[in-house]
């Protein structure tokens, strides 16, 4: 069963997504909590945190320096055990951050390895995972379909990668529509993460396609008549 995460760093979104949509975890990042207007990184985590209980949530680092992304990574992990600390595979010069990613997970810290896109980078984070520190690895397959490659097949590459780390789940990122997740599901993915807006169309009552047809016209043609166009 595939779980859902919501993508998000806005606290009535989760709330509502919590309620509505019996969510399953919550992730984040330094460009959706500048986006949501964040000024106090921590504080808006912790109140994250007091909406998700018991729920995962996932928080990344914002430092490039292996040192500093390790301190980083320390000092969050304090906040809550059930926060996953977001390392990007690599640093802005293109880096592998795999020192850093293998020392946090020999030392227990619950890790979301974030921004992975190649094979050859999933190779290189199994060679630094114990089978028994939960982890999280993040394949931003949007982002992948959207360089003409189709992310299921890296996802299922993945999986079997990792089918004997029984601590290692993976995760679908950086979703584009609601049709993700039922690739998602039927790679048989761990989780997907989701924006709100993707998460309450799922979760919402389908219309047929035909009805569809028809509300898409009749959009088209009352947006022609409020305009007053003439040929």
């Amino acid at each position: 069963m595939t779980k859902i995460y919501c993508d998000t760093a806005d606290i009535n979104e989760i709330k509502k997504c919590i309620k509505l949509y019996k969510i399953d975890g919550v992730t984040t990042n330094p460009s959706i909590m500048r986006a949501n207007g964040v000024k106090n990184y921590k504080a808006q985590c912790l109140k994250i945190l007091k909406v998700t209980k018991k729920k995962p949530l996932s928080v990344e680092v914002f430092a490039d320096k292996s040192n500093e992304i390790y301190s980083q990574a320390k000092e969050i992990k304090k906040w809550d055990k059930n926060l996953y600390v977001k390392i990007p595979i690599v640093n802005t010069k293109g880096e592998t951050l795999n020192k850093v990613i293998k020392r946090l997970n020999y030392e227990r810290v619950k890790i979301n390895i974030t921004a992975v896109f190649t094979h050859d980078q999933l190779k290189k984070i199994k060679k630094s995972l114990n089978n028994k520190t939960p982890v999280i690895i993040s394949i931003f397959s949007g982002r992948i379909a959207d360089n003409g490659i189709d992310p299921e097949v890296i996802i299922k590459k993945s999986l079997k990668m990792f089918k004997k780390f029984k601590n290692v789940k993976i995760l679908w990122a950086s979703t584009r529509e609601v049709f993700n997740f039922y690739q998602a599901k039927r790679c048989g993915c761990h989780i997907i993460t989701m924006g709100p807006k993707f998460i309450e169309k799922l979760r919402s009552k389908k219309i047929t396609l035909k009805n569809y047809s028809i509300e898409t016209v009749k959009q088209f043609y009352f947006d022609g008549k409020k305009s007053k166009f003439k040929i």
